[in-house]
C-alpha cells in the first residue's frame, strides 16, 4: 500500500479514449487528464496488521504553507485532513514494528502527497483490511469510515 494517489474517472471515459489513444495516444492521454480526472487526494495506508489503538505510525505532516503538524496513527483509525487540489505536502512516516510503508518493516518514510477534491486521508485500519465478522460490528465499522469520510449525508448513514 504506502501512498497512493486516488482519483477517478468522472464521466467513465477511459474505454473510449482507449479506443481513441489506438489513433492519437496524446490526444487521448490530454482529453483524459484535462477533461475526465477527477484527484480525489492521497491515501497514506502502512501494511501491517495490530489491535485496534495500538500505534500504527508516526506522521509528521509539512503543509504548504510550512506549518507542521504531527499525528500518532493508531490502527482502526481512518484520518481525514484537508489538502485541496492543485496543493502539496510532504509527509513522514515513522511505521510502527512490524508495519510497512513500502521500504520494509519499521522504515521511515517521507513523500510529497497531492492534495484533491477530498483531501489526505491517513488509513490505520490495517492491511489486508479486515471488516468485522458479525453483521452489527460490520456495520458499526462501515458507518464510522463513511462518517469520517463524509460519503454520505448525515441522516442517510443512520438509516
Amino acid at each position: 500500500m504506502g501512498c497512493t494517489r486516488l482519483s477517478v474517472d468522472s464521466i467513465f471515459m477511459m474505454p473510449h479514449l482507449g479506443v481513441l489513444s489506438t489513433i492519437n495516444e496524446k490526444a487521448a492521454t490530454d482529453v483524459f487528464v484535462r477533461d475526465c480526472m477527477i484527484y480525489l487526494g492521497t491515501c497514506v495506508a502502512p501494511i501491517g496488521q495490530g489491535k485496534d489503538g495500538d500505534l500504527c505510525a508516526d506522521c509528521e505532516i509539512t503543509w504548504p504553507d510550512g506549518k507542521t503538524t504531527k499525528e500518532q496513527l493508531r490502527f482502526g483509525e481512518l484520518r481525514l485532513f484537508p489538502l485541496e487540489s492543485g496543493k502539496q505536502a510532504t509527509i513522514k512516516v515513522q511505521p510502527a514494528k512490524g508495519v510497512n510503508m513500502g521500504a520494509g518493516a519499521g522504515v521511515a518514510v517521507t513523500k510529497e502527497v497531492h492534495g484533491g477534491v477530498v483531501g489526505l486521508l491517513l488509513d490505520g485500519r490495517g492491511r489486508p483490511l479486515r471488516l468485522p465478522a458479525d453483521q452489527p460490528g460490520r456495520v458499526t465499522a462501515l458507518r464510522k469510515w463513511f462518517n469520517v469520510v463524509g460519503l454520505y449525508p448525515g441522516p442517510s448513514i443512520e438509516r
